[in-house]
């Protein structure tokens, strides 16, 4: 499993990944599909504030690929091990989708569908499991220390994820400690 900091040269986003990077691995990604013959999917976890998002949109961008954030996935703020498993039974499995959840109601939304003959980006806590490994063409784990994510993802969602942190970094340590993402994983990178 290589691990790396990110290239210093290049522009970079907002979780400090530059181009030549996103580039690198949307072409190792489409290497490994092509190779293997199977539908390009790429997986990109880590913890909260570590850059998937922004990752994983733009690897979408350059790939071509549908793009799955698991915030829309999980069934609220104890919902991160659902989630996971809906990476495997629903978005990559055979329903081809997921259902939203509508955070203002806290309550299920409807269905969304995805592609399953398209390429396709799957992003959050929960993403890169045992169970989901298998099905990827790229695996990629996502490390920051915990004073850059929490700047990063309470700047981003505010006071109502300030409240809950601590409740939803139990659940990422539970998951991270039953599932080793990044001992699945083929890159490590440190945002």
């Amino acid at each position: 499993m290589p691990e790396g900091e990110p290239d210093a040269g290049g522009a970079r986003g907002a979780a400090g990944l530059d181009d030549s990077l996103v580039e690198g691995l949307a072409a190792a990604a489409a290497g490994v599909a092509t190779a293997s013959g199977t539908r390009l999917v790429v997986l990109v976890d880590g913890r909260s504030g570590t850059g998937k998002t922004t990752l994983g949109d733009s690897l979408a961008d350059r790939l071509g690929a549908q793009v799955v954030h698991l915030d829309d996935v999980y069934p609220g703020w104890d919902g991160l091990q659902a989630a996971a498993e809906a990476v495997v039974t629903d978005v990559l499995g055979g329903r081809s989708g997921y259902r939203r959840w509508d955070w203002a109601t806290s309550r299920p939304a409807g269905w969304a569908a995805v592609d399953p003959g398209q390429p396709i980006v799957v992003e959050g806590c929960g993403a890169l499991s045992r169970g989901s490994a298998p099905l990827a063409s790229l695996r990629v784990w996502l490390e920051a220390d915990d004073d850059t994510r929490w700047e990063r993802a309470i700047g981003r969602d505010g006071e109502s994820f300030a409240r809950e942190w601590d409740r939803w970094a139990a659940q990422e340590a539970a998951f991270i400690a039953a599932e080793r993402p990044a001992e699945l994983a083929d890159v490590v990178l440190r945002t």
